[in-house]
């Protein structure tokens, strides 16, 4: 019997274009003799939706016409089985649309990559691909995987962090305490994003006020660090869980400034886009067997130290002027799945997704091994004085 697998991708997210590309590529993977696959587009207002042409790229070229045709659904627990359900029906027409055995979040950003989805999948008792929802918000947030990394022993570079109404306030003092830390360059960032969006530069007050407006625009908080000045940027794939987990070939992204843009990851100097595919890049990564090993090292140190499972990608900076390596961020869902840094080891991508839902499915059978109910009698000898008045009416306990 195949299993049923929801494939959910889109979301409220600046990021939400490339989970479709990303989503659609693996589902042109995955293998439909092992998989019943359902595709499950989520709109940037958060609605979930499957129809026909979901699974078809070339709808997205007109979203609105895709909705029009398709059926807006929702999730709910049936018993021991998550039931996706239409939440309009034709007369006579019965709302269940299929069940799900697994879930797999093909998703980026805010609202989604960041713990959100996780909670919702797990509050639905679902099985599902990739991290927890812990590891799933450290992932996103770069000032926590930053203290979590720096504390277990993984070199990151030091950096401030401010929040929208410190910057509103008092903007000189902000620029001040940058300039004081770090002096220029800097890189700004917002703390919970990734594909380059809203990172730029800055070189001097002028750029670095400028920098900081764009970031806020992305966040509440900002992320501010030295910049690298003679950098060379490497990635490296993980796969496994927090116990058992692998590292891939390492690549070397080619970019035509010190910052790779959303352009260059996602469109490659073309019109067209394959995600995260189309980016260039060198594989494997021409850098010393030395410091392939060393960054290696740390993308698995760095994926079991935030309990990641799944597939996640770890970007890395090395500074050619004293040879440091630091890690700069990880991806908890990246682009294409980073299918492509797994390849040169002899994994096909559709071998790639059969090992991710068999991780998902391992880690549900481990979950179902914990006690979540605690059998207790405290309810029938609850009383609230005065009637149902609340806290103020005061509270008696038999």
């Amino acid at each position: 019997m195949k299993i049923k697998l929801a494939l959910m991708f889109g979301g409220k997210s600046v990021e939400h274009e490339i989970s479709i590309i990303s989503a659609l590529q693996a589902y042109a993977s995955l293998d439909k003799e092992k998989y019943d696959v359902i595709p499950i587009y989520i709109s940037k207002n958060s609605e979930m939706y499957v129809g026909e042409n979901i699974g078809n790229i070339e709808a997205y070229k007109n979203i609105k016409k895709l909705l029009a045709e398709s059926d807006k659904v929702t999730i709910i627990k049936n018993g021991e089985r998550a039931e996706i359900i239409k939440l309009k029906t034709k007369l006579f027409e019965k709302p269940f649309v299929d069940y799900i055995d697994v879930a797999f979040p093909v998703v980026h950003g805010t609202n989604v990559e960041d713990g959100t989805i996780a909670g919702y999948l797990n509050m639905l008792g679902i099985p599902f691909v990739g991290c927890d929802i812990l590891s799933s918000a450290l992932g996103m947030d770069k000032y926590a995987m930053k203290a979590m990394f720096k504390d277990n022993g993984i070199p990151v570079l030091d950096c401030l962090v401010f929040r929208a109404d410190e910057f509103d306030t008092d903007e000189i003092k902000v620029i001040n305490d940058i300039e004081c830390k770090f002096g220029y360059p800097v890189i700004v960032k917002p703390v919970n994003l990734g594909s380059s969006v809203g990172i730029s530069k800055a070189n001097d007050k002028t750029s670095l006020e400028d920098a900081l407006a764009d970031a806020f625009m992305y966040s509440k908080k900002v992320l501010v660090e030295r910049a690298i000045t003679n950098l060379t940027e490497i990635n490296c794939s993980v796969l496994g869980n927090d116990r058992s987990a692998e590292a891939s070939v390492c690549e070397r992204p080619i970019s035509s400034d010190e910052i790779l843009s959303y352009e260059e990851k996602y469109l490659g100097g073309s019109k067209s886009s394959k995600g995260m595919a189309s980016t260039k890049r060198i594989i494997p990564a021409d850098i010393s067997s030395e410091s392939t090993a060393r960054i290696q090292e740390y993308a698995v140190k760095a994926f079991k130290v935030l309990g990641c499972s799944g597939v996640s990608r770890i970007d890395f900076m090395i500074d050619n002027d004293s040879n440091e390596i630091y890690l700069n961020e990880i991806n908890t869902i990246p682009g294409s799945l980073s299918f492509y840094l797994w390849e040169p080891k002899g994994v096909k991508y559709s071998d790639l997704l059969d090992r991710l839902v068999l991780l998902a499915l391992e880690a549900s059978r481990e979950q179902s091994k914990i006690t979540y109910a605690f059998d207790t009698n405290v309810l029938e000898g609850v009383k609230f004085g005065g009637g149902t008045k609340g806290a103020k009416g005061g509270t008696k306990m038999a």
